[in-house]
């Protein structure tokens, strides 16, 4: 497996990075700006989701939703773009022969959309009934309430997709600033992976890399992780199933320690057998899903552990759940876990190279967020280098019961009942 790519700086300050890969048939465009919630104010803390689905209503030459949709189905593109805390992204994954046609889509709408104002109220109601289809799914609203008392007190704890209160409060205005804000053609990545031609990447280059929209990145607020008092966020609902999201500060995006701690996540909870999977799954059948997972950011990160649990076995699982954390805190891990782990990523990885807009996205997001690129051949070498010891140092550093919270959703009424599992 060798990993061969071109990066390049466009005229207009744009970065340009091509990754080919001859054995499919297929070609990803992907396209993105750093910018995301996090860089929001209260007042507004949503508009970076509002403007994303926005892109999409029309532009001078394709002026409805259903001309750019049409255009696009009609060949039977897959496309779709998403905002996190730190980044927005648009992509079409399309027929490697119909490349253009897909670059072309998307420069119409990043730069050409009208912001109609009929259907920017429109879209408020669109935008409420994803909100609420989240509300309704605890399995993700967890791991949002975990962030808000993680990073109480900065706009990395606000929600992605912000309230229907502010949302129905947003005006056009407000759209059209933010976006002149941040969408600069010098802050833009683009990728493109898969099979194209060299002609195909050249009018790409050309088509983006007109413009001279310029300007300064705005400066976002540090977050502290931890650093409130408040150790437990209980949001009541009434449920059969409690989600519960446990977790701790950890490492920001490019800390070479992260690739250890990815591992040691692998080991705790990243696969069906698993220590977390098994103790609490296998061994007690205390819950269907267990899993645990990392977030990195530019300046902070954290991991956590999510679950889902019958209401009254609840303390049981928590008990399970924190004596294994301790105890990999304290011994470590196996060479054979390790060994495991190493494996796991590998295969996970090169499975994932085979999809072009992995690999596009995969490379987008290292340039946009950290400024440098590495292959994934760089990455797994980086995997391969981790000792047993650097783990056990790294669950040491992380585990730290002093820092965790714990968020609940489920049919409780105080968070006191829980403030025990968080003793040191």
């Amino acid at each position: 497996m060798k990993t061969v790519f071109q990066k390049k700086k466009l005229a207009n300050g744009a970065t340009y990075i091509t990754v080919p890969q001859d054995h499919t048939a297929s070609a990803t465009i992907i396209v993105g700006f750093p910018v995301g919630s996090r860089y929001e104010e209260e007042r507004i803390n949503g508009i970076s989701h509002f403007i994303e689905h926005l892109m999409f209503k029309g532009t001078k030459r394709r002026p409805t939703s259903k001309d750019i949709t049409e255009e696009i189905d009609g060949v039977g593109a897959e496309w779709n773009a998403f905002t996190s805390k730190e980044w927005t992204v648009y992509y079409i994954k399309i027929d490697s022969n119909k490349l253009l046609l897909a670059a072309d889509l998307l420069e119409d709408m990043l730069f050409h959309s009208l912001f109609d104002t009929k259907e920017f109220e429109r879209e408020k109601g669109v935008i409420n009934e994803e909100l609420r289809m989240y509300e309704d799914t605890p399995t993700r609203t967890v791991q949002e309430e975990f962030e808000i008392i993680m990073h109480e007190g900065s706009p990395l704890g606000y929600r992605i997709g912000g309230t229907p209160e502010i949302i129905n409060a947003l005006t056009r205005k407000d759209m059209v600033t933010y976006r002149d804000r941040f969408y600069h053609h010098d802050k833009m990545v683009v990728a493109v992976a898969g099979n194209y031609t060299d002609k195909q990447s050249a009018a790409i280059a050309s088509l983006f890399g007109k413009g001279r929209k310029k300007g300064v990145m705005p400066a976002f607020k540090k977050s502290v992780p931890a650093a409130s008092k408040e150790r437990v966020h209980l949001k009541f609902k009434q449920t059969d199933q409690v989600h519960i999201a446990l977790g701790f500060p950890a490492y920001k995006k490019g800390d070479p320690r992260v690739p250890a701690l990815a591992l040691l996540q692998s080991i705790m909870g990243g696969s069906m057998s698993s220590r977390l999977f098994v103790e609490v799954r296998e061994k007690r059948g205390l819950a269907y899903r267990v899993r645990t997972d990392i977030e990195t950011y530019r300046d902070c990160g954290n991991t956590y552990i999510h679950a889902g649990l019958h209401t009254e076995r609840i303390d049981e699982a928590l008990r399970v759940i924190v004596d294994e954390l301790r105890k990999v805190a304290k011994k470590g891990v196996t060479a054979k876990e390790l060994a495991y782990a190493k494996g796991n990523v590998r295969g996970s990885m090169i499975l994932a190279l085979e999809d072009s807009s992995t690999v596009a996205q995969m490379f987008l997001e290292q340039q946009l967020l950290v400024g440098k690129v590495r292959t994934p051949e760089e990455k797994l070498s980086e995997y391969e280098a981790v000792t047993r010891e650097d783990i056990q140092k790294v669950a040491a550093e992380v585990f730290d019961f002093t820092k965790a919270k714990l968020a609940v959703i489920g049919p409780f009424e105080t968070p006191e009942r829980f403030e025990s599992f968080l003793a040191e």
